[in-house]
């Protein structure tokens, strides 16, 4: 009896790898089929059309040893390289300068503050304006 139940379970787990297994390739995977065909598997929508136009129809594998495309645009020449250099060159040398000068620019010093007159009613302390517009009755 013991030998039954040791073989029973060497099976259903040889069973367990095997459906296992088969779960790992993607385009053949009869678990998968036979559930989304029961219905309890899920259910594959259609790709948008951008997608479908954007896509190959074949995408197995990438060929090794083909000829990479050309570049859409040519390559720049030494000239055209040497220009741009000079053209980032001058615009950095146009942003230290409006950086220096927004420095110079922000070194100007606080202006003074304003003096009240001392005799001014407005030069009153807090306190003496919660006293008289308060409307407490002793």
């Amino acid at each position: 009896m013991a030998f039954s139940i040791r073989r029973t379970s060497t099976v259903a787990a040889m069973m367990l790898a095997i459906v296992s297994v088969a779960g790992c390739n993607g385009s053949f995977n009869p678990v998968r089929d036979v559930a989304t065909a029961v219905g309890a598997g899920p259910q594959t929508a259609a790709a948008p059309d951008f997608v479908a136009r954007s896509r190959p129809a074949n995408i197995d594998y990438m060929p090794i040893g083909t000829p990479v495309p050309e570049r859409p645009t040519p390559a720049r020449t030494a000239e055209e390289t040497k220009a741009a250099e000079a053209e980032l060159d001058a615009l950095r040398t146009r942003n230290e300068a409006a950086g220096a000068a927004a420095a110079e620019l922000g070194k100007t010093p606080p202006p003074e503050p304003i003096k009240l007159p001392a005799n001014s009613s407005a030069n009153t302390s807090q306190q003496t304006r919660q006293k008289t517009n308060s409307n407490r009755r002793p």
